[in-house]
């Protein structure tokens, strides 16, 4: 059982989901979380109630996004800021990052596959146990050698910084997700 003010929490973001953008915004606007305009976006549903109810429960502590299990699928997400994000277990299937900032991410269990990730920044991620297969990640800016080579062994889509030829491999790497 909820207490009260879990329950009058959890029926504001439900309400604020139920919303449409332009009413999130101003929302957002007042609560001073103006800058995660993504949350405009949303579709209605429990995990996404969950998500938004941390942004609200302490909005001058949302800096790092807490976004573990949102329903984020098929967004454009386009330059948005998830520094220190903690993305787990997030569905970001066809999910668009382009040039987003995602330094330190952390992206463990978390559903990409046939993301769009090129221009992302990608230093200090985390990657274990997350399904990539199909995800573009472009030249794959900030990643390190392991992990290049890791994410192309369970499918991702990586240029050669070299050039702009695509390489992909079977997921046939023990580090990939079932």
């Amino acid at each position: 059982m909820l207490n009260a003010s879990t329950q009058n929490l959890y029926r504001t973001c439900a309400h604020f989901l139920e919303q449409n953008p332009q009413q999130r915004l101003l929302t957002l606007n007042h609560l001073g979380l103006a800058r995660y305009d993504f949350l405009t976006r949303l579709p209605l549903n429990e995990a996404n109630i969950a998500c938004v109810m941390r942004f609200f429960k302490e909005p001058n502590r949302a800096k790092f996004p807490n976004l573990r299990g949102a329903q984020l699928s098929g967004l454009v997400l386009d330059r948005v800021n998830f520094i220190r994000g903690d993305l787990s277990g997030a569905d970001l299937k066809k999910c668009r990052l382009c040039e987003a900032d995602l330094m330190f991410a952390n992206f463990r269990g978390a559903d990409l596959r046939n993301a769009d990730l090129r221009g992302a920044t990608l230093n200090e991620t985390v990657w274990s146990e997350a399904l990539v297969e199909g995800c573009n990640f472009g030249t794959g800016i900030g990643l390190t050698n392991e992990q290049r080579t890791d994410l192309k062994a369970c499918g991702a889509v990586l240029e050669n910084e070299s050039s702009t030829t695509l390489v992909a491999a079977t997921k046939t790497h023990s580090a990939c997700a079932d």
